[in-house]
């Protein structure tokens, strides 16, 4: 499966989300391309941390010129993080992706950003539809603040995206796993970003842990 992991704004995590996805899909043995088509390219800079730090398994991340279909497709999984910077690449990716994957912070500007980019993925041409999946990322943790559950319940309203309920929370492990070239589980095993973590893996790869 070719999954897409985007937005239109920048600074919703995805290239956090795409690498622990990548570790994760890797650990359970499965055969993973990973693309980065963001010209930061963050993505690669996280991976080559993790191969100078020496941590197994490794993750290979690739450039744009990896983006052929028909390799991808040879892959178990494939991961492609995309930035806007690139729109011509980030069309071709939206075109054989089988699914987006949307990181949606909790603001009325994500809100708003995340239904135009449901629009602009289905205006591509596409011969089939294609599955888009919006998850609440970088949430607030304090009980108080009611931002976090409004944008979750706007994401549910929004035409052309599921709403997948597994939330990930803004949470200091979440920046030490990008900066330091692990996965949020391989930080801690028992943390809180960890329970949320492989609660949303559940989601999107139901197959990968049924018994």
């Amino acid at each position: 499966m070719i999954t897409v992991v985007g937005s239109l704004k920048g600074g919703s995590g995805k290239s956090t989300v795409t690498f622990n996805l990548a570790v994760w899909l890797t650990r359970a043995e499965c055969n993973v391309e990973v693309i980065d088509l963001d010209p930061q390219a963050t993505l690669r800079d996280v991976a080559e941390v993790r191969e100078e730090e020496g941590y197994r398994p490794s993750i290979t991340v690739r450039g744009k010129k990896y983006l052929d279909e028909q390799k991808l497709r040879k892959a178990d999984e494939a991961l492609i993080d995309i930035g806007t910077a690139d729109l011509e690449m980030m069309k071709q990716a939206i075109r054989i992706a089988d699914r987006i994957v949307v990181p949606v912070p909790p603001s009325q500007a994500d809100i708003w950003s995340t239904q135009r980019f449901i629009q602009f993925a289905n205006s591509l041409g596409r011969e089939t539809e294609i599955q888009i999946l919006g998850f609440i990322n970088r949430g607030d943790t304090h009980h108080a603040v009611r931002e976090t559950d409004e944008a979750a319940a706007a994401l549910v309203s929004l035409p052309g995206i599921r709403f997948l309920k597994p939330r990930l929370s803004q949470r200091t492990i979440f920046r030490r796993s990008f900066s330091e070239g692990l996965a949020v589980f391989e930080l801690s095993t028992k943390s809180k970003g960890t329970t949320e973590f492989n609660a949303l893996c559940a989601k999107l790869y139901p197959e990968l842990v049924k018994e």
